[in-house]
């Protein structure tokens, strides 16, 4: 496979060497990561994750009303962990491209990685960032469509979205939870996008992990939007004919994402 190389054993002071890329590297990381799960399907794995999470999440938002303005934000907010929640297929790619061994009981074992434990505490990063959007999102509500001190019984989803849409508040929420959600978005990718699959890969500490991931975003930051704008979209794809296509656009993203991170860091 292209771009093959021997693990790295880096130390964790060295600077990696951020490349430059375009949009063919994009569309073969795709490709690749294509490849990687025609190669080692994952998709059962992932419906046997999505639907109890689903299922789990509606019976909340139709037993407890006070949560339904919370739905959009957390659906929109799971793509700040995505990178961590598809390390498993990060480090299947990375095993498959070293010619180790990819059967099911060692896969995507990422935790007999050396770097597990700090890839777990960057994971708690994405987490923590992840409820700290939530909890903006819940404030932004209060501030524009809901009642901050909870005097009346809580709207139902039809108001809700009735209000969002004919009411200057409900606009103003659309403005500024897009233009946050935005900022938030732009923070994960840059403190994500190679930082897991390089943890993966060298002997670097979390702290390098992060910095040349925020390089990787300064030197390509068209092609890294493109990057994430093809995800959001990918996912909305697969999302549509209920959720099952996220069984496959997932892992192929997972997969995609060890394929950029070869292309970006040398």
């Amino acid at each position: 496979m292209a771009l093959s190389s021997l693990h790295t054993t880096q130390s964790a002071t060295a600077q990696a060497e951020v490349r430059k890329i375009g949009l063919r590297d994009i569309t073969e990381a795709i490709h690749f990561g294509i490849e990687d799960f025609a190669a080692k399907p994952t998709h059962l794995y992932f419906l046997g994750v999505i639907y109890p999470l689903v299922t789990l999440g509606a019976f909340l938002v139709v037993f407890n009303y006070d949560l339904i303005h919370l739905a959009f934000p957390v659906v929109s907010g799971s793509l700040l962990v995505g990178p961590f929640l598809t390390i498993a297929m990060c480090e299947i790619s990375r095993k498959r491209e070293h010619g180790e061994d990819i059967s099911p009981s060692n896969a995507g074992n990422f935790l007999r990685n050396p770097a597990a434990r700090d890839i777990l505490i960057l994971g708690g990063v994405l987490l923590g960032l992840f409820f700290f959007w939530v909890a903006t999102a819940a404030t932004i509500y209060d501030m524009t469509l809901g009642d901050p001190w909870r005097t009346v019984e809580p709207a139902s989803m039809a108001d809700v979205v009735g209000r969002l849409f004919s009411s200057p508040e409900g606009w103003t929420l659309i403005a500024l939870g897009n233009g946050i959600g935005f900022l938030f978005a732009a923070a994960a990718l840059c403190i994500s996008v190679v930082s897991f699959p390089m943890l993966l890969d060298r002997h670097v500490s979390i702290g390098t992990a992060i910095l040349t991931s925020i390089r990787a975003v300064r030197t390509n930051p068209v092609m890294l939007a493109v990057w994430g704008f093809l995800v959001v979209l990918t996912l909305l794809i697969g999302a549509l004919p209920f959720l099952v296509g996220l069984a496959i656009c997932v892992p192929v993203l997972g997969h995609a994402t060890w394929h950029l991170y070869r292309r970006l860091v040398v």
